[in-house]
């Protein structure tokens, strides 16, 4: 639709909207008495019980208008679907010209009762309707034409991934199958909740504005408080409050937050980002694993009936027990060369030899992390549990009991990608001061990412924290891999995007 187009409609429907005022008609009143939605009606109406639907009232969105002389038909859409509309002149007297008054996107109230047209189509014979808000802009309805070959041709339709996020309200309406996406998300947060609540574990709230930002390597947004007169930091991660409560005697504490980290956004990344964290006190990362591997097997089981699903054409099995790799291993095997005692500018040598560009003073933690994000990563499809880190790549996690130089960490990999982070949780607080000095010494030297030095969280420590197993899991990714999406952006309703340009 042309911008001449688009102005001429919007004139038009503020004509009509001041016509409707001008004859007494609100056309945005309070309230509407809705008993029936469109699903309801088409999923129970019998032809030979049709008293069961003699007086109903239904309320949506007008997405297609049929004039037809003494007959009118149109569409609504409401949250669970759409239905027809069939206005009849004889029967609605005066207003029955007001019709004229409605454009597709209004959103009207109607009640009558339901019959099944010569058609086949289960239709709301209306006796009476009401307008409940007039649209003063037109939305992008697709045209379908059908060709000779009896091929439906779609003009006009609203595929502009750009446009899509930045007008959600309005992709919801003309692409009204995303809902699914967006209920099934609701449904895995609700069935996680459900699964920690039922074993004890407390849900909490940790702040979201903090004095120091921790619990992860990534910059932060940064705020001001004009009453302390501050700056503070939205978090990037609720793990260090979390496991205060650990040392304040709560045995397992879990929450479903908001994230920012103010970095890079591609199709993995958006800068608010929901995470769960959970820490149980006690545990060690193997008793994490067998916890997520039954979380997960019986989250997909519950939701979709069946321990595979299908994710960009490739099967992906959630049947226990996950694969375990070590980190190591895995480089051997798609590097072909053992780089655990390697120094910094040997493994620049070997990503260059894999065709690696590696930004100069990276630490050695960040270069084998870009080394394992592109030559390893991609190759983990199915569930995997890689374990076993080096300890510059884990400032927070305790010393393995058993490999030299390594900690007690795994992430889970699927289908290329990072979906969960756990460890057998730092509870030494001589250790965890040196890590944290290590974190400052890399700040030094430049990087943005490196952690702070948390005082109050060493004397939490100090204080005394048990053996304790946490666990990470993004949200956002966990949702586009159980809905088949390719981009974080699709599985949040309103991604973080650039402002528009000004007209």
């Amino acid at each position: 639709m042309d911008t001449s187009e688009l102005n001429d409609q919007k004139i038009r429907r503020k004509e009509e909207l001041q016509h409707l005022e001008k004859i007494g008609i609100n056309p945005f009143p309070y309230n509407f008495n809705k008993t029936h939605s469109a699903k309801e009606i088409l999923d129970n109406f019998q032809d030979e019980q049709p008293e069961k639907f003699q007086n109903v009232c239904v309320a949506g969105r007008i997405m297609t208008f049929r004039r037809m002389g003494k007959a009118t038909f149109c569409d609504i859409q409401d949250e669970s679907g759409r239905i027809q509309i069939y206005f009849r002149k004889n029967e609605l007297e005066d207003t029955y010209e007001l019709l004229k008054y409605l454009d597709i996107g209004d959103i009207i109230g109607v009640e009558g009762f339901v019959f099944r047209t010569k058609m086949g189509e289960i239709t709301v014979h209306a006796k009476k309707y009401e307008i409940l808000c007039k649209s003063l802009t037109p939305i992008p309805v697709p045209k379908i034409e059908v060709d000779e070959s009896g091929n439906k041709i779609i003009h006009d339709q609203f595929s502009d991934k750009e446009l899509r996020y930045r007008r959600r309200y309005v992709d919801l309406i003309v692409n009204p199958d995303i809902k699914y996406v967006f209920r099934t998300r609701a449904k895995i947060i609700s069935y996680i909740r459900n699964y920690f609540d039922a074993r004890g574990w407390l849900e909490v709230e940790t702040p979201i504005l903090q004095p120091i930002y921790g619990g992860a390597t990534a910059r932060p947004f940064i705020t001001h408080h004009n009453a302390l007169d501050i700056d503070l930091y939205l978090r990037i991660a609720d793990e260090l409050y979390l496991k205060r409560l650990i040392v304040g005697g709560f045995e397992g504490v879990y929450e479903i937050s908001k994230n920012f980290r103010n970095e890079g956004m591609d199709r993995m990344h958006n800068p608010e980002f929901t995470a769960l964290e959970i820490y149980v006190a006690y545990k060690d990362y193997f008793w994490v694993m067998e916890m997520v591997e039954d979380l997960l097997n019986s989250l997909v089981v519950n939701l979709f009936g069946s321990e595979t699903i299908t994710y960009n054409d490739k099967q992906i099995s959630f049947r226990k027990p996950f694969e375990r790799k070590k980190m190591f291993d895995l480089f051997k095997e798609y590097l072909n060369e053992n780089v655990i005692d390697k120094t910094e500018s040997e493994l620049v040598s070997i990503a260059k030899k894999h065709e690696l560009e590696i930004p100069n003073n990276l630490s050695k933690a960040k270069i084998l992390d870009e080394i394992f994000s592109e030559i390893v990563q991609p190759n983990l499809i199915q569930p995997t549990f890689v374990t076993d880190y080096p300890i510059e790549m884990s400032p927070l996690a305790k010393k393995h009991r058993s490999e030299k130089g390594l900690v007690e960490r795994f992430e889970l990999f699927v289908n290329g990608f990072e979906i969960a982070n756990a460890f057998s949780e730092l509870n030494d607080p001589r250790d965890q001061r040196e890590r944290f000095e290590e974190q400052a010494r890399l700040r030094a030297k430049g990087d943005e990412e490196a952690m702070i030095i948390d005082e109050d969280f060493l004397y939490a420590l100090e204080v005394g924290m048990p053996p304790t197993g946490g666990l990470g899991i993004g949200i956002d990714r966990l949702v586009m891999l159980l809905t088949n999406q390719k981009s974080i952006r699709d599985v949040i309703l309103f991604p973080q995007m650039r402002p528009e340009s000004p007209q």
